[in-house]
């Protein structure tokens, strides 16, 4: 299922009481109002995403493997 917000590819997320598909590249979650109206440039939308939601962000767009990211992200908070 694709995104109704941004596009990409929607994920099941099981943590809940119920499986929702949710997009973890702009956070949105299936039965929730999209504000598609609202346009932000990348910069700003990866400000406001957690840990996880911005290593997915940023390897679907650069379509390098998450954990190659993750792994670079950890060394530079490291220093």
């Amino acid at each position: 299922m694709k995104c109704p917000k941004c596009g990409s590819e929607m994920q099941i997320d099981e943590h809940r009481r119920y499986a929702l598909q949710m997009c973890y590249n702009c956070g949105y979650i299936e039965g929730r109002m999209a504000d598609v109206k609202k346009k932000e440039t990348n910069f700003a939308h990866l400000k406001n995403l957690n840990m996880n939601e911005a290593i997915a962000f940023i390897s679907a767009g650069l379509d390098i493997k998450s954990k190659k990211v993750a792994q670079w992200l950890d060394d530079e908070f490291e220093k």
